[in-house]
């Protein structure tokens, strides 16, 4: 596991695609890796879960050490306050090479996916992001994708509702494999004041999606 940035209150990592957040009995989990690293630094340890990666995402993760660190960081993820750039390769033409997305979203937790709409209906929730074309990768193309909310399967189901699932990610209608059944999407960089002093702190994640 890489580490990226640590601090008495935070511990920030680039979370690999195919590890679980949470302690999973089925998985490795990031939270048992870092339950371990920090107990060996201290005999009482604190972890706090700031926020989540779906499991075949990779890219940059947030944990508290700290219960004021957690409770700081959950404020600003509550407020929208924390900015938040993913990397991803998707499938088929752009309707534009950058746009905002707006739809509403709605759990299907039968078959554990998101449900898209154009338009609010009952039980759906509204969800925004940005995207911005940034080059092409063989026939696919790479995009950098600011999300202003962040729903369950967010990005995921967005690009798949304009055509363009991200690679690998069947669930969403893409077609393409992608590497040990995961998905190429990438928590890139998370930019946030940090708990400490107050400063703005970007962390930056040194993976790379592969086409």
């Amino acid at each position: 596991m890489t580490i990226l940035y640590e601090s008495p209150w935070l511990l920030a990592i680039d979370k690999p695609a195919g590890l679980s957040v949470e302690q999973s009995p089925h998985h490795p989990s990031v939270e048992a890796w870092a339950a371990a690293y920090l107990a060996a630094q201290t005999s009482k340890p604190f972890l706090g879960i700031i926020h989540r990666l779906d499991r075949p995402v990779s890219g940059v993760l947030l944990l508290a050490k700290k219960k004021a660190a957690l409770k700081h960081l959950n404020e600003q993820f509550a407020r929208r306050e924390v900015q938040k750039t993913y990397l991803a390769l998707v499938e088929n033409a752009l309707p534009a090479p950058s746009g905002t997305l707006v739809h509403w979203l709605r759990k299907d937790l039968p078959h554990k996916k998101a449900l898209v709409f154009n338009q609010s209906v009952k039980d759906a929730v509204e969800c925004r992001l940005d995207y911005q074309f940034k080059e092409r990768v063989g026939e696919y193309s790479l995009l950098e994708i600011q999300l202003h909310t962040g729903k369950f399967h967010q990005i995921r189901a967005q690009l798949a509702a304009i055509g363009c699932p991200i690679l690998g990610d069947e669930k969403y209608g893409a077609t393409t494999p992608y590497p040990h059944n995961t998905i190429a999407l990438h928590a890139w960089q998370l930019t946030f004041r940090n708990p400490l002093n107050q400063k703005t702190l970007t962390v930056r994640s040194t993976l790379l999606l592969q086409p």
